[in-house]
């Protein structure tokens, strides 16, 4: 008689990741910093991301809490941005019209809740990303969606917000270093890229 394989977490939920396994399960204590996000239940893990972009992601949000608190956003980092069981991401800025009301959406944050998502992006990301973000987000129904891209080495930044409209997102405003990017919506929006460089 063959000896039972060990159980694997990884292998044996495999297409059938959903917020509760994920609860028992998660973090993996091999990879405890890894990002755990789930697309139809097919769970993707992906490294922290680079320091010039977790830097980034600090003074980004630095940057627009003031404004969005005045008009009664809040801004969070990295969420588990939920759009059901089996279905959830880590936008790396997040911005709430409303704040979750149990401990389990405090986890588990719906995307009902959300006005804006960020992701910072890089060209190793864009080699490790199998999450298409945007796709997700509009699908989802956030109305806003935020790209950043950091190049350290070239001291480049780069950013392009993009609203919903008829289900796609459409660029509303964008700007490089030396510039501004300005936006009167979700709340107002005007900073230099160039900040978002450490």
């Amino acid at each position: 008689m063959a000896m039972p394989a060990q159980f694997d977490p990884l292998v044996d939920f495999d297409g059938m990741w959903t917020t509760q396994l994920a609860d028992r399960y998660l973090p993996l204590p091999e990879l405890p910093t890894a990002r755990y996000e789930c697309i139809n239940g097919r769970l993707v893990m992906t490294p922290a991301e680079v320091g010039a972009n977790s830097y980034g992601e600090m003074s980004l949000a630095h940057l627009l809490r003031p404004a969005a608190r005045a008009a009664g956003f809040y801004v969070y980092g990295p969420v588990n941005l939920t759009f059901e069981l089996r279905q959830w991401i880590q936008p790396d800025v997040t911005i709430l019209h409303a704040l979750p009301q149990t401990d389990e959406e405090d986890k588990w944050v719906p995307v009902r809740l959300c006005t804006m998502a960020v992701e910072f992006v890089s060209q190793g990301s864009r080699k490790q990303d199998f999450v298409d973000k945007p796709k997700r987000c509009a699908e989802g129904g956030v109305p806003y969606f935020m790209r950043v891209e950091i190049v350290r080495r070239l001291r480049h930044a780069a950013v392009e917000l993009f609203s919903l409209t008829d289900g796609e997102y459409r660029r509303t405003a964008e700007a490089v270093c030396g510039q501004r990017l300005r936006a009167g919506e979700p709340f107002e929006i005007d900073f230099d890229p160039r900040e978002l460089l450490p």
